[in-house]
């Protein structure tokens, strides 16, 4: 039985406690969520967001308005963006916004990872994360994965990857993607991955440009990685049930037991894993981002206090994947 986040690190809790900055430290749902990961012994928290409103610790709360660090962080925002056109009173402005500033806790050095996405929306998550935190060095791209976990009982935990950020990734892209999801389906998974590259075809029995795409993509992974376990094209019954891929694609590693689904755009990728969580009951944990120099992580704006917890959890995995790896997933 596949372990979920908190599970995991309740069974194997980082040496030194990360500290993870929230924020959104004024929502009521980030608020419980953060200090039931600090109960949990998952990670100490700080809640950014303006002193005196909401119910966090008084003692956890960073108000970027008021905050010692501030000068120092807009001092660092303005070399770093100085050259896309902002100025010194423009970084000022910039860093006493929430999302910034937890961006700039974790590019400083005073915070491990940062989690975000309760009130903003993905796609300023992610922009402030890759402006102020940046890509890892050996990453072309930030791309993100769903964690899914199956009901009680017995039955497979995945990675699906990219379900909630790439729309359309040419074949190169879809490669890097698949790359990037290795790590993460060790940090998360502990397994190894075994990738399907996910089509409406099953070893040409379809023949059209977009099948040409995922295998194409095949291509590249296999040369760049020859050491990953990756089949393609495949459907997805072909993927995941052991009889229908002996059926479809016989000889095959992979054909039957993937269990990292590469999908060949965001269409599929996010409406495979609603089906998967509506229909088939699996637990989704994500969007989570791979790709980035330190961790930082998007939550759904209909998230619970269970759902900040977990995500925090990511966040830690993450940050001791790249103490091990060097590379974040």
């Amino acid at each position: 039985m596949t372990l979920t986040p908190t599970e995991l690190l309740a069974e194997n809790p980082p040496a030194d406690r990360p500290i993870i900055a929230l924020s959104e430290g004024e929502d009521p749902r980030v608020i419980a969520g953060g200090l039931a990961a600090e109960a949990a012994g998952l990670a100490d928290v700080i809640f950014v967001g303006r002193e005196g409103h909401g119910d966090a610790p008084a003692d956890k709360v960073h108000d970027p308005v008021t905050s010692d660090l501030t000068e120092g962080f807009a001092a660092a925002f303005h070399e770093l963006r100085k050259h896309k056109g902002v100025d010194e009173a423009a970084a000022v402005e910039a860093v006493r916004s929430p999302l910034v500033y937890a961006a700039m806790l974790v590019r400083e050095g005073h915070a491990t990872g940062t989690v975000g996405g309760a009130v903003a929306t993905t796609s300023d998550v992610v922009r402030t994360a890759i402006q102020v935190i940046g890509k890892a060095a050996d990453a072309p791209m930030v791309s993100s994965f769903f964690s899914m976990y199956p009901p009680d009982g017995p039955g497979r935990a995945m990675i699906y990857s990219d379900s909630g950020l790439v729309i359309d990734p040419s074949s190169e892209e879809l490669a890097a993607i698949a790359a990037q999801s290795s790590a993460s389906c060790r940090a998360f998974l502990r397994e190894e991955p075994m990738f399907a590259m996910l089509s409406f075809s099953t070893k040409g029995s379809a023949r059209h440009g977009r099948v040409s795409k995922v295998t194409d993509a095949l291509g590249i992974l296999k040369a760049a990685h020859p050491d990953l376990q990756a089949d393609g094209e495949l459907q997805f019954d072909a993927a995941f049930v052991p009889s229908v891929g002996d059926s479809k694609a016989p000889g095959s590693d992979v054909a039957g037991r993937a269990n990292v689904m590469i999908f060949p755009d965001l269409d599929a990728g996010n409406i495979g894993y609603k089906i998967t969580q509506r229909v088939g009951g699996y637990a989704a944990i994500g969007p989570i981002l791979q790709g980035l120099a330190r961790p930082a992580n998007d939550l759904s704006r209909g998230c619970s206090a269970e759902d900040v917890t977990q995500m925090i959890a990511v966040t830690v995995l993450q940050a001791m994947s790249m103490n091990e790896t060097g590379s974040t997933p």
